[in-house]
């Protein structure tokens, strides 16, 4: 939709070449590579490991990021401003997101002491960097937040049996593009243990999730199609500063709330952009 907006249509004037690595990390490296030695015009890199490896991959055609959580720290680009190198894109603010996110898991949850924390391990940068941002805002709230970690798919079942041996009554997803992948079935193995969550985006919450505080995925997709369209154009990603989501959307499940027993605050409902029924 975003490449339609400036008149790119695929298999007309432009070819749109798609890869899917399913999380597996060699697959983002063989994917990436593969790619570069196409010599396509510009590569679109989803996630933080897709962009790492495009990076990999290639130090002359332009990378267009999205939905990478702190592209400085990751090393993607010398700064926000002035990103450096071929590569530029959006980020989605994912990993500083945490604490408001657990703010409003605790307003919901009446009697919220312990959360669960599902995190992918395989991005050790990433999942130590939310560890370390949502044990500080837990303590602020005087929270219990227990890391649980699960690779892959297969391991779901493990971390929730888990979960279930102690004394949890919420979860926050980290932000990662397996859990993304598992959204219904994350959903259906917190329903079967009377768990609410707290994911990362809107389609985990219409997949069954209790509720999320995050940018419109959508439409940083669309607006990827800006930086395609100005790259194609001539313009470098050097001179293009990397963008930061500037609005955020509550969308809740009241479906998924009814099947928790749980009673969403006034304050909240008032407050959210959108709800599932």
């Amino acid at each position: 939709q975003g490449l339609r907006d400036f008149g790119y249509i695929d298999g007309q004037n432009i070819k749109l070449v798609n890869t899917f690595a399913n999380e597996q990390y060699e697959r983002f490296n063989s994917n990436a590579g593969e790619l570069a030695r196409s010599n396509v015009d510009i590569i679109v890199a989803v996630t933080l490991p897709a962009a790492l490896a495009a990076q990999r991959a290639t130090k002359t055609i332009p990378v267009v990021f999205i939905l990478v959580p702190d592209p400085v720290a990751a090393k993607l680009v010398d700064s926000l401003a002035r990103p450096g190198g071929n590569i530029t894109g959006l980020s989605q603010l994912a990993v500083d997101l945490l604490a408001k996110r657990l703010e409003i898991l605790k307003e919901t949850v009446s009697g919220l002491s312990q959360v669960a924390l599902l995190i992918n391990p395989s991005d050790q940068d990433t999942a130590r960097r939310t560890v370390e941002q949502i044990k500080a805002a837990a303590d602020h709230l005087n929270l219990i937040v227990q890391p649980i970690e699960a690779r892959g798919s297969e391991q779901l079942e493990q971390a929730f049996s888990v979960i279930g041996q102690d004394k949890i009554n919420g979860m926050i997803v980290q932000p990662d593009g397996l859990f993304f992948n598992a959204r219904a079935r994350i959903a259906e193995l917190a329903l079967m243990r009377g768990l609410p969550t707290m994911v990362f985006n809107s389609s985990m919450v219409e997949a069954g999730g209790l509720m999320t505080y995050a940018p419109s995925s959508l439409a940083i997709f669309r607006r990827a199609g800006t930086y395609v369209d100005k790259i194609l154009k001539g313009t470098k990603p050097v001179d293009l500063p990397v963008e930061l989501p500037t609005r955020f959307e509550l969308v809740i499940n009241l479906k998924t709330a009814k099947t928790l027993g749980l009673t969403i605050p006034p304050s909240l409902l008032s407050q959210r952009d959108k709800v599932i029924e």
